[in-house]
């Protein structure tokens, strides 16, 4: 069956009211919907009650931890390590993305200077080691004058 254009037009001007108390608003809404700016509960919550509330809540929580706050959190710690572990759960990210290789998405020239920042790092370790003499080269610690490169 093939769709007339001018048949559909005809129809739908018949169905639009030439009565001038039948607004647009009335012809397009149905009886059970809302019409813009129509209130059907006037006796309900007021604006921004909600929102009062909340903020209200907030402040009073905000104002407590301020006082008790780093107390309290000494306390859970050493009385319910479970419950301290547990918020701390709650605070982590859901999700965690972890680059384990970054030297992938290094370019060339970028690897040739992480290289060589590292040889020169070995080459001064292994310099201050040989002044240092035997004894010292056995000690765990790094030398301190060492700076990790970025």
């Amino acid at each position: 069956m093939e769709w007339n254009d001018d048949r559909h037009n005809s129809v739908a001007r018949e169905t639009m009211s030439d009565d001038p108390t039948v607004s647009k608003v009335d012809e397009t809404y149905k009886p059970w919907q809302f019409k813009p700016g129509e209130v059907r509960n006037p006796a309900g919550r007021p604006k921004g009650t909600r929102n009062k509330l909340g903020e209200a809540f907030i402040k009073a929580m905000h104002e407590d931890f301020e006082a008790h706050g780093p107390k309290v959190i000494e306390t859970v710690r050493t009385e319910k390590p479970d419950q301290y572990l547990k918020v701390i759960a709650s605070i982590l990210p859901k999700e965690l993305n972890v680059n384990t290789n970054a030297l992938g998405e290094m370019n060339d020239d970028e690897l040739a200077a992480v290289f060589a920042s590292l040889r020169s790092l070995a080459d001064t370790f292994a310099a201050q080691v040989g002044r240092a003499g035997a004894s010292e080269a056995e000690s765990t610690e790094p030398a301190q004058d060492l700076r990790p490169v970025h």
